[in-house]
């Protein structure tokens, strides 16, 4: 009992002791924040210049060459570079998340956003910090305010430099509350982009960009940081659901039509830039184990096919992609020394830079050199593969030396600054990255206007032809891999509106628009049971793997013994159809045996899902990898190979249609 005791005390100290930490970094924050908000002088006045008004962004009364539009690019760039301080330079090349407040209102402190950190205040007037990863949501119009409001505060700084805003996608059905997706209110919704992978349909994908680039631009939204061009050839793999699959053609073909909606034909005002990822493929991580786990460093080569992950990522750069983005991973025994990709010097300047003759912004992947932590506590963990022993700046100058311009997830300035000042990284360093990447901003028109129409937005987002594209694309995916005979001989699928359903998982007020929706499945003529493809836990090291672990599924992709038993159990009561959400590929053995019916997507409504079911779309999604046999199979196949599975039990490419009922294993075009 006085063990117990002494130990319930000790844990009370502990939180208390962090309790007060966190309420006396608050108060600092908030103190920090406000006094960054003093630094900050007026607006920019607008001066008439030949019968056109311009922006005099450093208020110095006259219209100089970086604020003038009808100065070409490069000397824009080289008369602001000219002007900037180092401090105002390293604050280009850092790209932390940041949040809002739901209203739209920026954050001050650490405020409702507690894991931003900082701020805005700090970070724009106090740091310089001009690119943000928003990292959550609202309303279309709270987020196009938000954006002004930001927009505001940096024209009000010493040069008005504009702000860019960059995210992860936002357009997936799956829940919002994942770090590598977030769900935007008002945007039209579509499926993940192995569900475009699954359509085939070049054009629709382009479609899907172009679409996307408004609902962006319309919230000030001008960075995607997307698409993935890794091949996922490891089955494993807890970001397969990101790429568009296996096939190099395939995803080679919509990874160029993909940055052409977003781009345009050519970067201008109308254009959202794409930060292609991850050079030069996460795809084959070893054991399918992810690096954004503390133990997920390592990738594997064993079938030798480093070269033939680079080919998506080459077709992205002949397309004209803005920017590019390396993994976390280390490509163990293809380089020089084993060290992570963004810390690689024969990754960044030997292939991006010299082979394939890359010269826009590089941006890391996020928090590769320093930890996140709040006060005492540890957050997030750095993933500094092979780089562990150097210090914080070593860890930047090895980054800038292997070709790096940006540091996505950083948000301290010091040590970069401390770098220059010490005579480690030279200025003129800085300037090689600063120039790549004020030249975006030039491109985008960001310095001439970079605001956005709040009244509009919401308009702009809510377009009917935006949201049946997205509906119409759910259904395009869907792909219906197995369809037995009912008792009469006939395919159960597509179901009959007399049926009486049974339903898990799905809203039986909308499967009621279909059929006689019954509260057992004892009274049901068929069971529809919508499922997501199984993951296993693997034992967390740090308090960041609990956190991705949570976010991200891998491990086996097997159903185990409970799930099993009670799948198979409700398939031997009534014919079941199993919807499974494919986020990675399935071992359905031991299912499909039981199920009359499979239909598989990535990313559908249940509207969606019950259309197809019944007959009102016809299935016409072909696999965009293979689905294996057993887990054996799996742990057999080699993670950098493509289609390595043997005998799997759905090869690439299959899926069946209602009106022959035959497959196609596809090419991959």
């Amino acid at each position: 009992m006085k063990m117990f005791r002494r130990t319930l005390i000790g844990l009370c100290s502990v939180v208390a002791i962090l309790l007060i930490t966190l309420t006396v970094l608050v108060l600092l924050s908030a103190r920090r924040d406000d006094a960054a908000r003093e630094t900050l002088g007026r607006n920019a006045p607008r001066i008439d210049v030949d019968g056109a008004r311009y922006r005099d962004l450093d208020k110095s009364g006259r219209i100089d060459p970086y604020e003038d539009p009808r100065v070409v690019i490069d000397e824009r760039i080289e008369d602001l570079l000219g002007r900037m301080t180092t401090s105002e330079k390293v604050g280009l090349m850092l790209q932390p998340p940041i949040f809002m407040e739901k209203g739209g209102e920026l954050v001050d402190g650490w405020g409702g956003a507690f894991i931003q950190g900082f701020g805005t205040a700090v970070a724009v007037a106090g740091r310089g910090i001009r690119h943000f990863n928003l990292a959550n949501s609202s309303d279309c119009r709270a987020m196009a305010e938000w954006h002004n409001r930001l927009q505001d505060m940096a024209e009000r700084t010493r040069l008005g430099i504009p702000v860019t805003v960059s995210t992860d996608p936002r357009h997936g059905v799956r829940d919002a509350g994942r770090a590598t997706s977030v769900r935007t209110e008002g945007f039209s919704l579509w499926p993940e982009p192995l569900g475009l992978a699954a359509t085939r349909d070049v054009a629709l994908v382009q479609e899907f960009g172009e679409i996307a680039n408004q609902e962006y631009r319309a919230v000030g939204i001008r960075t995607a940081l997307h698409p993935m061009a890794d091949l996922s050839t490891e089955p494993r793999w807890a970001r397969t659901i990101g790429t568009f699959g296996e096939n190099a053609e395939l995803v080679s073909q919509l990874v160029v039509a993909y940055i052409a909606g977003f781009q345009g034909e050519q970067i201008d005002q109308e254009s959202v830039l794409c930060m292609t990822k991850h050079f030069p493929g996460g795809g084959p991580q070893k054991d399918g184990l992810d690096a954004h786990f503390s133990y997920g460093g390592d990738q594997a080569y064993p079938g030798g096919q480093f070269e033939h992950h680079l080919i998506p990522f080459k077709a992205a750069i002949e397309a004209g992609t803005a920017q590019m983005m390396p993994y976390y991973g280390v490509p163990v025994g293809e380089t020089s020394e084993d060290v992570a990709m963004g810390f690689n010097r024969d990754v960044i300047t030997g292939l991006l830079r010299e082979r394939f003759g890359f010269d826009g912004v590089v941006c890391t992947d996020w928090q590769i050199v320093a930890p996140k932590a709040a006060g005492p506590l540890e957050i997030l963990h750095a993933r500094n593969f092979g780089v562990e022993d150097l210090s914080i700046p070593e860890r930047y100058a090895k980054a800038l030396d292997a070709g790096v311009d940006q540091f996505g997830g950083e948000e301290d300035p010091e040590p970069l600054i401390g770098l220059v000042q010490s005579g480690t990284v030279s200025e003129e360093r800085l300037d090689t990255s600063v120039r790549r990447i004020l030249r975006d901003k030039f491109r985008l028109g960001l310095f001439d206007d970079p605001y956005v129409d709040a009244d509009a937005a919401t308009k702009i987002c809510d377009q009917e032809a935006f949201h049946e594209a997205g509906a119409q694309a759910q259904r395009k995916s869907i792909i219906l891999l197995q369809n037995d005979d009912d008792v009469e001989g006939e395919p159960i699928l597509p179901l009959e509106r007399e049926t009486r359903l049974y339903v898990e998982n799905v809203d039986p007020s909308i499967a009621a628009h279909y059929a006689t929706v019954v509260p057992t499945l004892e009274e049901a003529d068929v069971a529809l049971v919508r499922v997501q493809a199984p993951w296993t836990d693997h034992p967390p090291e740090t308090i960041g793997d609990r956190i991705f672990g949570m976010i991200f599924h891998q491990g086996d992709l097997d159903f185990k013994d409970e799930e099993l038993a009670r799948l198979q159990k409700v398939a031997r009561t009534k014919p079941t159809i199993l919807v499974i959400y494919l986020e990675r590929p399935a071992v359905l053995a031991g299912v499909s045996e039981h199920t009359a019916g499979i239909l598989a997507h990535f990313g559908a409504t249940d509207e969606a899902v019950l259309d197809v079911a019944f007959g009102r779309f016809p299935p016409s999604g072909k696999l965009p990898f293979e689905l294996p046999s057993s887990m054996d199979a799996v742990r057999a196949q080699r993670e950098d190979v493509p289609h390595d599975s043997a005998a799997p039990l759905f090869p690439y490419g299959f899926g069946l249609t209602y009106n022959s009922g035959s497959s196609d294993s596809g090419d991959g075009t």
